[in-house]
C-alpha cells in the first residue's frame, strides 16, 4: 500500500482507505446475511411460506453491496482491466494512461455523485419505499449509499492520479494503512 507524503493528502489517502476497507467487510458480511435471506425465502416458498419482500430487498442490498465494495476496489487496484499492454509499454507513457484512466474514473463517480444528490434527498424526505403490502423498503439507505460510495470513489480515484502524477520520493510504502 502507498500512501502520499504531503501532510493533509497523507490524512485524506489514509481515512480513505481506512473506510473502504470498513466498507468492504461491511459489504460483505451484508452478502452473507441476505444469501441466508434468500435461503431462508427459498425454504419457505418450497413449503408454502415465503418471506414477504424478498424481491425488493435483495434489489436493494445487490446495490448497496456493489457500491460498498467498489470504493476498496478502485483503492487497492483491483478493478478488472486489461494492462498487459500497458506493462509492456511500461515508463512514463504508462503512468500517463494510468492517470487518464483514474481521471475518467474520478469524473464518472463525480457525476453519479452530483445525479444522486437529488434523487436521494428526495427518498429520505418523503419516505419512499419499494414494495406494497406487508413489507415496504425504504429505498433512501440505497440511495444514500450509492450517494457517498460515490464521493468516496472521487476521493479514491484522485488519490491514485496523485500517486501517479507525483515523484516517487513523495509516495511512500507501507504493509498496511493502520501502521
Amino acid at each position: 500500500m502507498s500512501i502520499i507524503n504531503i501532510p493533509v493528502i497523507r490524512q485524506i489517502d489514509i481515512w480513505s482507505a481506512r473506510l473502504s476497507r470498513w466498507l468492504m467487510v461491511i459489504a460483505a458480511m451484508w452478502a452473507f446475511l441476505i444469501a441466508f435471506y434468500i435461503l431462508i425465502d427459498v425454504v419457505g416458498r418450497f413449503f408454502g411460506f415465503p418471506l414477504k419482500g424478498t424481491h425488493e430487498l435483495v434489489k436493494n442490498a445487490i446495490v448497496m453491496i456493489a457500491f460498498m465494495q467498489t470504493a476498496y476496489c478502485v483503492m487497492s487496484r483491483s478493478m478488472l482491466r486489461a494492462d498487459f499492454m500497458l506493462h509492456m509499454i511500461g515508463g512514463i507513457p504508462e503512468k500517463v494512461i494510468n492517470c487518464a484512466g483514474y481521471i475518467l474514473g474520478a469524473l464518472f463517480f463525480a457525476a453519479l455523485f452530483i445525479g444522486t444528490i437529488d434523487p436521494a434527498w428526495h427518498a429520505l424526505v418523503s419516505g419512499e419505499f419499494e414494495g406494497e403490502g406487508a413489507l415496504r423498503v425504504p429505498t433512501w439507505p440505497a440511495r444514500v449509499v450509492v450517494l457517498l460510495s460515490s464521493g468516496l470513489l472521487v476521493v479514491n480515484y484522485a488519490i491514485l492520479a496523485l500517486k501517479e502524477v507525483l515523484p516517487s520520493s513523495m509516495v511512500e510504502y507501507q504493509s498496511s494503512v493502520d501502521e
